[in-house]
């Protein structure tokens, strides 16, 4: 797991620019309300307003991204004041989280921006809870929120915008067919307000002050998934980083937490964390952010080993009302789910074929390289989709063989695909009259692949060693024969 986290690929040292940038745009936006005198929790609200723009921000193009910062104040602001204005008002109040929640979960049908706008309502609400905010707080607050954006911004798009230097990603909305209740995010609006009213009550038993870390427990649980199993993994994930956060927390937090530099050091350290390791491992991710929410307890006065226990046993509340909700409450199947991002990622695969033959054709205007982009996204998804069957503890052995060779095969998709987008990119590569007749038979296995009827082998034709030394037929052939094998674990899923 530990490898996973800080040994995995990091092409392009993207995640390290991510985790530098959010580092640099949170200490700008920190050090900002500082400077024009906002109290401890002025600043604490403006560092997680300026994380929150820095880190859930995913539309695919700069200036896409730059609108939906500049619509986060506009959902985020009038949150804040509700929060507060119910903040002696419980029933209210919790009437209010539960509906920020479900419409924070709907408003991904909209995509990367609603997404983004979502997770920042949601964590509005949560940040008031967190530091007990009151209307009389509420001016300081507004202009630590916008200054922070601005810091924010400032960075990401001005200081450090190292996405206009990169092929711009093609966005990727999740499956979200179907109406009312069929489509899936209005199933998961449904679960996710359950679960968090689940979370909300037994949360309440356990403590009338830190109630809000069981529903935000199951709000992270229910983002990045989709299906049932997705939720179950992503839960189990969640704990064990929270656990694992919290003994680091009672070797460092506590015995370090009225050192105002230390207590610097390791927040700045945990959001570096949360940062680099968000898209390759959530328990490490969860302990980081464990790690940082301890400290910033510790700055507030209020830190002791029993409150890191309290939030063990919230999350734990939290995790289970998710898993409930989405078992019992019109589940999601993985299989679903799974097949839809595996033809998604077969079609890809296709359409980055055809784009290199016609590059190689003589097409100036062909482009492989968005399509391989969309690729390494969808592929990510499926990763994560397939993420219950190949996990250690899971007890069906056929199930999780035919998941590991889907996923082995795919990532070999993948690499020849770079390669072929690759050998197009070059100015000296020409046409040959065998692209065409290779790039119709792998027209025809995806065809054949994402049918309902079993795929023959034969469909696939067996390459001459000859051809193998042309090197756009090499990547091509090898694609031929990954796409071919794929049939066997493909059609045992549909079989299963």
């Amino acid at each position: 797991m530990l490898k996973r986290a800080f040994v995995a690929a990091d092409p392009g040292r993207i995640r390290l620019r991510f985790a530098a940038r959010g580092v640099l745009g949170i200490g700008l936006a920190v050090a900002l309300c500082g400077a024009v005198g906002h109290s401890l929790t002025g600043a604490i609200t403006g560092g997680l307003a300026a994380l929150l723009a820095l880190f859930t921000v995913t539309d695919p193009t700069v200036r896409g991204q730059a609108v939906t910062t500049a619509l986060l104040p506009v959902v985020g602001l009038p949150v804040l004041a509700v929060a507060a204005l119910l903040h002696d008002a419980p029933v209210a109040r919790d009437l209010a989280f539960l509906a920020v929640v479900g419409a924070g979960v709907y408003a991904r049908r909209w995509g990367p921006r609603g997404h983004s706008l979502g997770v920042f309502a949601f964590m509005t609400f949560f940040t008031a809870q967190f530091l007990h905010t009151v209307p009389r707080q509420l001016p300081e607050l507004y202009v630590a929120v916008l200054l922070s954006l601005g810091a924010a911004a400032v960075v990401r798009f001005g200081v450090w915008c190292y996405e206009r230097r990169l092929p711009a990603p093609v966005g990727v909305p999740a499956p979200t067919g179907g109406t009312g209740l069929a489509r899936i995010t209005t199933r998961q609006a449904v679960q996710a307000t359950v679960g968090a009213a689940f979370a909300l009550g037994v949360g309440q038993l356990l403590s009338d002050q830190r109630w809000y870390w069981a529903v935000g427990a199951t709000w992270w649980v229910f983002v990045a998934t989709t299906s049932r199993g997705e939720t179950v993994v992503r839960g189990f994930r969640r704990f064990l980083g929270t656990v694992l956060g919290i003994v680091l927390g009672f070797v460092v937090a506590v015995p370090l937490h009225d050192h105002a530099v230390a207590a610097a050091v390791i927040v700045a350290v945990s959001v570096f964390g949360i940062f680099y390791t968000a898209h390759v491992s959530y328990t490490w991710m969860m302990l980081a952010v464990t790690v940082m929410a301890s400290m910033l307890y510790g700055l507030l006065g209020v830190l002791d080993p029993a409150l890191l226990a309290l939030r063990v046993g919230e999350t734990a509340v939290g995790s289970l009302g998710a898993v409930l909700a989405v078992l019992v409450l019109m589940p999601v199947t993985t299989h679903a789910v799974t097949e839809a991002w595996v033809e998604r990622a077969l079609r890809c695969v296709h359409a980055c074929t055809a784009e290199a033959a016609a590059r190689l054709a003589g097409d100036a205007g062909a482009d492989p390289g968005p399509r391989v982009a969309e690729l390494e996204h969808i592929l990510g998804r499926v990763r994560l989709s397939l993420a219950p069957l190949v996990h250690p503890l899971s007890p069906m052995k056929a199930r999780k063989g035919r998941a590991r060779r889907v996923l082995a095969l795919l990532d070999e998709c993948a690499r020849e695909v770079r390669g072929l987008a690759s050998v197009a990119a070059d100015p000296e590569a020409s046409h040959d009259a065998r692209l065409a007749a290779a790039c119709q038979r792998v027209e025809v296995a995806v065809g054949v692949l994402t049918a309902d009827v079993p795929f023959a082998r034969a469909a696939v034709a067996v390459p001459h060693a000859a051809d193998v030394e042309h090197p756009v037929l090499a990547h091509l052939h090898a694609l031929e024969r990954a796409l071919a094998e794929l049939a066997v674990p493909l059609r045992g899923a549909r079989e299963a």
